[in-house]
């Protein structure tokens, strides 16, 4: 056992000497390797964090949401449909919801104007996001006017703000009373933009939505659930735009560490036969081989690990952020809730980690199994 152990300490002591001895290679591919780790580790990170806090916010949505087809395109639902949806079993409450967009050629963006359902403010007040806040620069007390679909100009007194924390899905939103929804829109009373349903049983909501959908033929009930799968799917989409081009660098990055790695110096291959010579076993090479790989690609990945984490969760990713938030003049500005998922992590581990360990062995192995003289010679 002893001998084992001072066989093993002696192992390391050569693979740490070895790997000074060619620092300057190593340094960059140290360098290299974190950049890829990096790029990769905060694509997975936002995507998977971005995931996250939608089904957070979500998670308050309405369990239901009816909405009128026409020509197979949305369009707005009477009024009336609530009382015939009010009457199906299991239908708690229903009622009509109004929000529309409001294009603001001053700042180049969409506003969402929202009607809320409780705790509305008063005529002529409005609650706006923190990014109308921004591109508008106004506060609470001042004026924003917004041109009607008449022509006419009209005046709102900025009540508040929402709070930061849902900034993701509130920094275009706009809060105002119905009655101006309906003026600045010109709106019909008859009408609504959807309708909200809750029900007794959430494990019926399928039930339900198909007996509104057979009840009123012209409409498409859409549950929460559904609403979070969009979110996910929007969000995979992006992040798999996004890791398709870094998976460029990533095999970009496993053919330079292969060349690297498999083209031994004349150096390295007159040192293995040394050690072939001294006595050392073909077993042995492999394992300081083995260790140096180790030792680059697992401190490589590390530091990738722990610059993509502070890159996503404390910068706000804002290298990949335009490109998986999407096209907006509004971006929300808002810090992520740290999270990690195990499995992501070790994926992302195996791809970068294994390719250059074994990259460093094969060649190793082939330079022990030669006649000691003959790699010296070489």
């Amino acid at each position: 056992m002893a001998s084992w152990i001072e066989k093993q300490r002696s192992i390391m002591d050569f693979t740490l000497s070895s790997l000074m001895r060619r620092k300057g290679k190593n340094i960059a591919l140290f360098l290299v390797y974190t950049l890829v780790v990096f790029m990769l580790g905060s694509a997975l990170f936002f995507t998977q964090a971005l995931k996250r806090e939608a089904a957070l916010i979500l998670k308050d949505a309405p369990e239901m949401v009816v909405q009128r087809l026409l020509g197979g395109r949305y369009d707005t639902i009477p009024v009336a449909y609530v009382e015939k949806i009010s009457t199906i079993r299991g239908v708690v409450a229903a009622g009509p919801r109004l929000w529309g967009y409001y294009f603001d050629p001053s700042v180049g963006a969409n506003y969402t104007l929202q009607v809320p359902r409780n705790n509305p403010p008063g005529r002529g007040q409005i609650i706006i996001g923190n990014g109308i806040a921004r591109s508008r620069t106004v506060s609470q007390g001042d004026i924003m006017s917004l041109r009607g679909y008449d022509g006419l100009v009209r005046n709102y007194t900025v009540h508040g703000k929402l709070s930061a924390e849902s900034e993701l899905v509130s920094a275009d939103l706009m809060l105002m009373a119905e009655a101006d929804f309906r003026d600045l829109f010109q709106f019909p009373a008859a009408l609504a933009t959807d309708i909200v349903v809750t029900v007794r049983n959430h494990t019926e909501l399928p039930t339900i939505a198909q007996k509104v959908a057979d009840l009123l033929p012209d409409t498409r009930p859409i549950i929460r659930e559904e609403m979070v799968r969009t979110y996910e799917a929007v969000f995979d989409w992006r992040g798999g735009v996004v890791l398709v081009l870094l998976t460029m660098a990533l095999l970009a990055f496993v053919i330079f560490a292969w060349e690297k790695a498999s083209g031994l110096s004349a150096e390295e291959r007159r040192e293995i036969g040394i050690l072939k010579a001294i006595g050392w076993e073909t077993s042995d090479i492999i394992a300081v081989k083995t260790y140096e790989g180790l030792f680059v690609s697992f401190f490589s990945f590390i530091c990738g690990i722990l610059a993509a984490y502070g890159h996503v969760f404390f910068s706000s990713a804002c290298l990949f952020a335009p490109a998986l938030k999407g096209w907006s003049v509004l971006y929300p500005a808002f810090r992520i809730t740290p999270f990690i998922d195990p499995y992501q992590v070790a994926v992302l581990f195996f791809l970068t980690v294994a390719p250059y360990t074994v990259a460093t062995i094969v060649p190793s192995w082939r330079a022990a199994i030669v006649d000691p003289d003959a790699v010296m010679r070489s």
